[in-house]
């Protein structure tokens, strides 16, 4: 009896192993994708940062303190409007002060021309010398130049009076007022008093790397022809809604960025409805058009020291290859240069846990 208990065990051992086997030759589901090719519209979302058409800090030319406020955050002003008022009786003294000088350099003035005329006269009658005269001249001349002096002070004084109204530069909105009434102020304030936008204009500021770059240079040669061929821009705003006007590129950047590789772009939208507030923040998305491309989705796609692979199915069997893409994608899917061809079979999703040689069916 225990020899055919010995007998049987290597038998059942065989079965248990040929059917392990049977197992993995199994073929496993995996999703499918037969290439094709066509027109396919890919949309890159970058980063971006607003700003307005300019941004003007109201900084005072003179220091003080600040006697008035005449806007509120957030209010639109137009060009030459009173924003802030400093405190003008020190500045007001000074113009009565430097306008008395003046008054009393012209006297001085008067009195110089009539002894120098008076002297001409003597001289002419040779009643004082030559040396005289010429002191009376240099009199003369002196009072001209401390009235000019004087003059020059006046106008500096009346200047550093208008200067305690601080008017908005040009049309905009107020930022964050940073100080209140009563607060000494100074042209040291380098945040200034407030921020005023011209928002009637946003600029949007994004990063595009260099390889991408060079395939917009590739095609177009020139980047005056990148940038005029470029599509128009569409801004995906914080709240997931698309602001309701396109924009355009405006400029690129001629040089790249040594810590990230990019070069800086700007594109301009019309902002004449006062949606977009400068130093906000969205994405700019950039359509573009492959003519007669293959199309495949990245997930489909894994990485080795920098090379991207597939898997084919050939004769049921997974076969890794290697494709070339472009480097210009929407972060989902890939445009294929080579490396696949229509009627291609491949492993739609999950290809990182996919085996060489695996016997797969959809």
């Amino acid at each position: 009896m225990k020899r055919m208990i010995w007998l049987l065990l290597p038998m059942v051992m065989f079965s248990c192993a040929s059917r392990q086997q049977n197992e993995g030759d199994e073929p496993k589901h995996y999703d499918l994708l037969t290439i094709t090719a066509g027109d396919h519209e890919l949309a890159t979302e970058y980063a971006a940062s607003l700003k307005g058409q300019q941004d003007i800090r109201i900084i005072p030319r003179i220091e003080g303190y600040l006697q008035g406020i005449y806007v509120k955050e957030g209010e639109q002003v137009k060009e030459g409007q009173l924003l802030f008022r400093v405190e003008a009786a020190t500045y007001r003294a000074a113009v009565e002060a430097a306008n008395a000088n003046v008054q009393q350099m012209t006297a001085a003035l008067k009195k110089a021309q009539l002894e120098y005329e008076g002297s001409q006269k003597l001289h002419a009658k040779n009643v004082i010398s030559d040396h005289e005269l010429a002191l009376s001249k240099s009199e003369l001349d002196m009072a001209k130049a401390n009235l000019a002096a004087a003059q020059a002070a006046l106008t500096s004084a009346r200047n550093e009076l208008s200067y305690t109204e601080l008017r908005s530069p040009s049309d905009g909105v107020v930022g964050r007022i940073r100080y209140r009434k009563g607060d000494f102020v100074s042209p040291n304030i380098q945040d200034g008093l407030t921020i005023v936008a011209d928002n009637r204009h946003i600029r949007a500021y994004f990063s595009m790397s260099e390889t991408v770059l060079m395939d917009y240079l590739s095609e177009h040669k020139t980047m005056e022809a990148a940038v005029h061929q470029m599509p128009e821009v569409r801004l995906l705003l914080p709240n997931g809604q698309f602001y309701g006007q396109t924009g355009r590129v405006e400029s690129i950047s001629g040089i790249v960025d040594e810590a990230t590789g990019a070069v800086s772009v700007c594109a301009l939208f019309d902002n004449r409805d006062g949606i977009l507030l400068s130093g906000g923040t969205g994405k700019i998305v950039i359509p573009s058009v492959r003519k007669n491309a293959i199309v495949i989705p990245q997930e489909a796609t894994y990485e080795i020291q920098d090379k991207v692979y597939v898997y084919k199915v050939v004769d049921g069997k997974t076969v890794s290859t290697i494709v070339q893409v472009a480097s210009h994608n929407n972060g989902k899917e890939y445009v294929v240069i080579s490396g696949l061809q229509e009627g291609d079979v491949i492993v739609a999703k999950g290809a990182g846990f996919v085996e060489e040689g695996e016997s797969v069916k959809s």
